[in-house]
């Protein structure tokens, strides 16, 4: 059983000090949901040149649907220099304006979400008022839409996050995020299980999952809690691994595995990717098993 989704957002090049890889948060996810054998398209936009062609040529490599991928001709295609620490964390210079900053509503795309099975955004798309506004309209038109939070500064306002999770059905936020996002709306408490409940409440949304790095995630999924404590690994690069965990996690939930193994297998997913150089590694069904239950 595979369903029809739609990601929409930014697509660009991660340029690292001595490489670069194509990512994007919608790309990222799209990727992953991909290898699931899920039916994935990607709504956005490139420019005409060297690096567009590359990202159109990798989604048509990975089975994503291009036909609503647009080509600008007065902007480039996204790029973003990535630094990272020690700890192989991440730190972006986001390049504005871009392309995928200016993607415009069209008929096809609206029938394309209106058929979707669940519409993926993220925030930082958002940034532009073209891409934004467009958005906003694919989001009165999706049956089910998962809103994955990046925080980016200087690229968001308390009042289009808002905005945005009023109308969401599945949030996800890492842990930074919620405690953040929760204090900008009053917030009080102090744990995270408390703050979650605070925002499951502000926008009376039943499905939120937070990520919390090293130490797993935790899946509020209809009124219940489900956690995963995360993996040992030896982190190499943490770029794309939340997308891949949420990709992974949309995947399982789509097909009706239960919530606790749907968080167990993402988690795993997301472990994988961060001890991988790159944001999207080829990964079997056989090694997220084999992680999952090594043979003693």
């Amino acid at each position: 059983m595979s369903s029809n989704i739609v990601c929409y957002g930014e697509v660009l090049w991660d340029v690292f000090p001595t490489h670069k890889k194509i990512g994007g948060a919608p790309l990222n996810v799209a990727s992953r949901i991909s290898s699931f054998n899920h039916k994935v398209s990607l709504i956005s936009a490139i420019g005409e040149d060297e690096f567009g062609t590359e990202i159109l040529k990798y989604l048509t490599e990975n089975k994503i649907n291009t036909d609503n991928i647009q080509i600008k001709k007065e902007f480039q295609t996204g790029k973003v220099n990535v630094m990272l620490n020690e700890k192989g964390s991440a730190s972006y210079d986001i390049k504005y304006p871009r392309a995928w900053d200016k993607i415009r509503f069209t008929e096809t795309a609206r029938n394309l979400v209106i058929n979707s099975e669940a519409f993926v955004f993220g925030s930082l798309v958002a940034r532009d008022e073209t891409s934004r506004n467009t958005l906003y309209q694919f989001i009165e038109l999706a049956k089910y839409k998962i809103f994955d939070l990046n925080l980016r500064e200087p690229y968001y306002t308390p009042e289009i996050l808002f905005y945005l999770m009023d109308r969401a059905d599945f949030i996800k936020f890492n842990d930074d995020e919620l405690y953040e996002v929760s204090k900008m709306l009053g917030s009080k408490f102090n744990s995270l299980e408390q703050n979650l409940q605070f925002i499951a409440d502000k926008t009376k949304t039943k499905q939120i999952c937070i990520t919390k790095g090293p130490h797993g995630a935790v899946l509020f999924y209809d009124n219940k809690l489900y956690y995963n404590s995360g993996f040992l690994i030896q982190v190499i690069d943490t770029v794309g691994a939340g997308d891949s965990f949420l990709g992974s996690l949309i995947s399982q939930l789509l097909l009706k595995v239960h919530p606790q193994k749907a968080i167990d297998f993402a988690c795993a997913v997301g472990a994988l990717v961060a001890k991988s150089q790159g944001a999207n590694p080829t990964l079997t069904s056989e090694q997220i098993q084999g992680f999952l239950l090594p043979n003693n």
